[in-house]
């Protein structure tokens, strides 16, 4: 396989990385739909959030590792780890207002946000997976990392962004 890949060029290379981020959010995707079918909305987000729990820290340790940042590096080693999630290939997201000790990351554009408007749905309620998903996967980054919900569905937002998350780290 590795040397198929070899012989892309790089554009063939980010769109395979786009395809791959793609698939991962529709087998996301198509499990929750799953889990809510078959048990309901409540217990689907339950069950989204213990995976999140432990999906967020893999990925986190994963990005350190691939990415050389290094282990307690505060917010700069948080923002830089923020820009190789998979989602960040496939939705818009920016970091704001950044200093040494605290910075605000806004997911801009959402493709599962999205496709719901797409089809005149209200916003997906992400929030109570967000907040674990946002706060373990900084804390694995550097365990003195605050998270705080800006804002994420069934929050009200503004049009510019879907969720936003404060990050500090107290020295």
């Amino acid at each position: 396989m590795r040397k198929d890949l070899e012989g892309l060029t790089e554009e063939e290379l980010m769109d395979y990385i786009e395809d791959l981020s793609k698939n991962w959010l529709a087998i996301d995707g198509t499990w929750f739909q799953a889990i809510e079918k078959e048990f309901g909305l409540e217990k689907a987000i339950k069950l989204d959030a213990a995976q999140w729990k432990r999906f967020t820290v893999i990925e986190a340790k994963r990005i350190m590792r691939r990415f050389n940042i290094p282990e307690k590096g505060g917010i700069p080693a948080l923002i830089e780890a923020l820009k190789y999630r998979v989602y960040a290939n496939i939705n818009m997201q920016e970091t704001v207002e950044i200093s040494e000790n605290r910075c605000v990351f806004r997911m801009n554009d959402c493709r599962v946000q999205y496709a719901r408007k797409r089809r005149n749905l209200p916003d997906f309620p992400c929030k109570p997976v967000g907040i674990i998903e946002y706060e373990d996967f900084a804390k694995t980054i550097d365990p003195r990392i605050n998270t705080k919900c800006i804002c994420c569905p069934p929050d009200s937002h503004p049009e510019n962004y879907y969720c936003a998350w404060e990050f500090t780290i107290e020295e």
